[in-house]
């Protein structure tokens, strides 16, 4: 038997950049060092491509532009991770140049990388690992955001499902055992979507033996599907940020998967602190665990039962619908926008604009020309 463990996403900033300018990495490893390193192989999602200090302008992009130096490079490989995957919405935050400098710092280091590349063909390439002469397939994607590869561009690997189903298929009639990580779901939501649930159950139909997904910076639960274990968020594994101290943002798990060639994949959750008092990583100890435990429990019995995980998603949706109807509202100014989320301002999208809006988003014709048309005018 061989074990796989695999961590959410690191992005060193705040308060570690100190420590990792300093080398100060047995501070911000703590005590998840030993675990790391007493895997037989071990990956973690870096957030953030390498860049060096003078490149100053990303990519044009909503949202922030994150960013790290080699330091973060060797605090991965003190910390006793193999390998890092690198399809996620930053992968391309700071262009070409930026993905070129991950490549060549990973590379460096000796850290197998996957999910990535100056291409579609690279950032989807298989990786294949024979571990204890059990043959394991890696398959790497993140959703559609600005940082996806294409033919002739760099970038992450999509979360393509159509693609993903001949790349699962292959990988299958090589390896004993395919393991898919996508990076994806709602920020700071602790369940799957329905959509996310079915996508992931048909990677398992496709022959995937476990699929983990993070993305959310939050945990969320996960079941097992015809065997195959599905983990719906690891949930941050190093990323500091002021304004979600104590909170679902400082809380996460690492999974320990136990691999043999003939039989299904078991697991052992490994759940921690982050970047909350300290800037450090450190196990649960038992009360923070026992109370972990519960949560978890709840979160899996939610997401067994589809009505259920359906109800939560309606609810969260309808609590953050605003966010999203005021960026097609004709408020720009943040006073304007602000006093139309207090709901002190009307909508002004009758109902022919609405229906309209949706036949473009909905139906996959009008969506094609939709996004080729925006991304024409960026």
């Amino acid at each position: 038997m061989l074990d796989i463990l695999i961590a959410g996403d690191l992005c060193p900033c705040g308060r570690l950049l100190h420590l990792i300018e300093t080398q100060q990495y047995d501070l911000v490893v703590g005590n998840v060092k030993k675990i790391i390193e007493q895997s037989d192989y071990s990956l973690v999602n870096l957030e953030c491509p390498v860049v060096d200090v003078h490149i100053k302008q990303g990519i044009a992009k909503c949202g922030p532009s994150l960013r790290t130096t080699p330091r973060a490079v060797e605090l991965i490989k003190y910390a006793g991770f193999n390998g890092v995957t690198l399809a996620n919405n930053h992968f391309l935050d700071f262009g070409t140049v930026g993905v070129q400098n991950t490549l060549q710092a990973v590379d460096a280091a000796g850290l197998d990388h996957m999910g990535g590349g100056m291409n579609l063909s690279d950032a989807s390439a298989i990786l294949y690992k024979e571990i204890k002469g059990v043959k394991i397939a890696f398959v790497n994607c993140c959703e559609h955001e600005f940082s996806i590869a294409t033919d002739t561009s760099a970038g992450a690997n999509p979360l393509n499902i159509v693609q993903l189903w001949y790349t699962i298929r292959e990988a299958k009639s090589v390896a004993n055992k395919v393991i898919v990580i996508v990076h994806g779901g709602h920020e700071l939501f602790q369940f799957p979507s329905p959509r996310m649930q079915e996508t992931y159950r048909f990677f398992v139909d496709a022959g995937a033996s476990a699929v983990i997904n993070h993305h959310q910076h939050c945990y969320s639960g996960y079941e097992v599907y015809r065997g195959a274990p599905i983990f719906y968020g690891l949930g941050n594994f190093c990323f500091d940020k002021l304004h979600y101290r104590h909170s679902i943002w400082n809380e996460g798990y690492m999974v320990k998967l136990y691999v043999e060639k003939s039989t299904d994949i078991t697991f052992e959750v490994l759940p921690y602190t982050q970047c909350d008092a300290q800037p450090t990583v450190s196990l649960m100890q038992a009360e923070l665990r026992f109370a972990f435990n519960e949560h978890i429990a709840k979160l899996n019995a939610i997401i067994a039962d589809v009505d259920k995980l359906k109800y939560e998603h309606e609810v969260w949706m309808d609590s953050t619908d605003k966010k999203y109807t005021v960026m097609l509202e004709p408020y720009s100014n943040r006073w304007f926008v602000a006093a139309y989320m207090r709901g002190l301002l009307p909508s002004f999208i009758n109902e022919k604009r609405l229906l309209r809006m949706i036949n473009y988003v909905d139906c996959e014709a009008h969506r094609d020309r939709l996004l080729r048309m925006l991304k024409r005018k960026i």
